[in-house]
């Protein structure tokens, strides 16, 4: 009878607002975060420092510099590598500021896609992953009882 009083089980009542990322989708996510981030703020950096590196279409309906466009994937690069940390170190913010930041972040390559049509595909696929896993990773452990 003691050991029931001093063990913790699984029936505990007191819900952690952190957790591992138990699942392989939840790691999955945060690698994928934290690559897609990097790739980002690569892509930002290279915006900012050599625009002549890049086709500048004219009459874009979303037109605007390529510094200020530098600077948008560098702020959502370092967001996401951020979110992508926090969810390895198990955050659960860091699963829904992960799924905003790569919404953003697909949002903005697809804008982005007739300065460098390849490298945003790339990074609108890397982005749709991330969400897709962060949520699939929180239903398969809220299924199993794995997030309180």
């Amino acid at each position: 009878m003691a050991s029931e009083t001093t063990g913790t089980g699984a029936g505990s009542t007191n819900p952690s607002p952190t957790h591992a990322p138990v699942s392989g989708t939840t790691a999955f996510a945060a690698v994928l975060m934290v690559v897609g981030g990097a790739m980002a703020i690569f892509e930002g950096v290279a915006s900012l420092a050599k625009e002549h590196l890049f086709v500048v279409t004219r009459h874009y309906l979303f037109e605007f510099s390529l510094t200020g466009w530098g600077w948008v994937h560098l702020i959502l690069g370092i967001a996401l590598v951020l979110a992508g940390l926090a969810v390895f170190g198990g955050a659960l913010w860091g699963r829904f500021f992960g799924v905003t930041v790569a919404g953003l972040g697909a949002i903005a390559n697809f804008l982005w896609l007739p300065y460098y049509p390849l490298w945003a595909l790339v990074l609108i696929v890397i982005n749709i992953l991330v969400a897709w896993a962060l949520c699939m990773g929180m239903h398969r452990e809220a299924d199993a009882g794995l997030t309180a």
